[in-house]
């Protein structure tokens, strides 16, 4: 039959198919493709470095509100200069700041400028009183740190003979002549009262107000005296209206300030009220309201937002910290004289770099900064502010060496005015 053959037939011809499939050559492989070159390794990262400025101020008590204000400006300064990445002898320097409250008193001032010496900071900003910076300043000389104050006026700070001590604004003598001079010259000043707080910066401005206010003509009627906390000042308000003087000056800070107008104004005193830079702020406005009005006051310095590069701080400071109060572009300042220093020594070394801080001529926030040989900031700018409807407004500025403008590529958008 037919189909028996069949299976015998498939058998066979999977066998001949077998056969042809093991006959069949076998393709060569494609040879693997060569390695690439190894890249070349990438260069060894520079080593960083980490440098300490000390910051010191008071941040609490009454006066707590100018104590931030300078520590953040020195912060603003230290982030500007981190966002740089500077090198500095072969190594990326990040700065810290090391911030301590001084209280605003001589002797826990001392204690923290040791606490600062122990930490092995590179350098100090501060203190914001002449009367915690002066005896602190004396540890810092005996350990070879560079200190520069952003607010302490009084000229003792920089007639010890220390090669370590700077300050970057105008001291006590030169604010003292325009503030007595002004009173007497421009406010028709003939008999004049004073009253100080006894601290080192009030007592020493008010000295210098008293010796300028009589070159220029003007009887002292009252000399008075009160304290940095005090509240109450009638006693002395009392005796001070018995003497009907034309001009009354303060010599203190802005915390007693505020309450002495108010009971000036209660007292029903028509004399004018004038005061230096520890006064001139926006919290006397604040502490005093509508008795704040006409005051007459003085900062030591030009006004930073009219400064080619006092704007962007301006911009820069008041979006990340709020109102400036008095002293916060002078401590961004003082930190970025201590830097250009660093820089130009090529060494964060306090006794290599210290040299240089006395050949600073770094054009600032605040205008030129270069110092004198006892280390006062030369040509020293004082400028004169009348209190206007809640706003400090400027009358005149004398001194002063502005900075050169940095050269933008576009033109810098208009700064918000600083409500100093």
């Amino acid at each position: 039959m037919k189909h028996a053959h069949i299976p015998g037939v498939l058998v066979a011809l999977a066998a001949s198919v077998a056969m042809i499939g093991c006959g069949k050559k076998e393709e060569p492989k494609a040879a693997a493709p060569a390695p690439a070159p190894a890249a070349a390794p990438a260069p060894a990262p520079k080593p960083e470095i980490v440098v300490k400025i000390g910051h010191v101020a008071p941040l609490t008590g009454p006066i707590a509100h100018l104590g931030k204000d300078n520590e953040n400006g020195a912060r603003l300064a230290v982030d500007d200069a981190n966002a740089k990445k500077l090198e500095i002898d072969g190594k990326i320097v990040k700065f810290e700041l090391l911030g301590e409250d001084d209280q605003a008193d001589p002797k826990t001032g001392t204690v923290v400028a040791q606490k600062l010496v122990d930490a092995k900071v590179a350098g100090v900003v501060g203190h914001l009183n002449s009367g915690t910076t002066i005896p602190a300043s004396a540890i810092y000389n005996q350990a070879g740190l560079p200190q520069i104050s952003p607010s302490a006026t009084n000229p003792k700070y920089t007639q010890q003979g220390f090669n370590t001590t700077f300050r970057v604004m105008a001291n006590d003598i030169q604010q003292g002549s325009v503030v007595g001079t002004y009173a007497v010259k421009d406010m028709g000043a003939k008999k004049v009262a004073i009253i100080d707080d006894r601290t080192a910066y009030g007592q020493g401005l008010a000295d210098e107000v008293e010796k300028a206010a009589k070159a220029a003509g003007a009887t002292i009627v009252a000399r008075e005296f009160t304290t940095d906390k005090a509240t109450d000042f009638k006693a002395i308000l009392t005796k001070i209206k018995a003497k009907n003087p034309d001009v009354i000056f303060l010599g203190g800070m802005d915390a007693i300030g505020g309450p002495m107008l108010k009971q000036i104004k209660e007292l029903g005193i028509k004399a004018k009220f004038t005061t230096g830079d520890g006064g001139c702020s926006p919290e006397l406005i604040k502490l005093a309201g509508a008795a704040s009005e006409g005051v007459i006051c003085t900062q030591a310095g030009l006004p930073v937002d009219k400064l080619p590069n006092g704007q962007k701080f301006v911009e820069d400071f008041t979006k990340k910290y709020g109102q400036i109060q008095i002293y916060s572009p002078y401590s961004y300042d003082a930190v970025m004289v201590l830097v250009d220093a660093m820089k130009r020594a090529n060494s964060v070394d306090p006794v290599k770099y210290l040299p240089e801080v006395g050949k600073t001529a770094y054009d600032g926030v605040t205008g030129k900064v270069e110092f004198d040989e006892k280390g006062d900031i030369k040509n020293g700018a004082i400028t004169v502010f009348v209190i206007q409807e809640g706003k400090l407004v400027t009358l005149k500025s004398e001194g002063g060496t502005a900075a050169a403008a940095a050269a933008p590529a576009a033109a810098p958008a208009a700064a918000p005015e600083a409500k100093k």
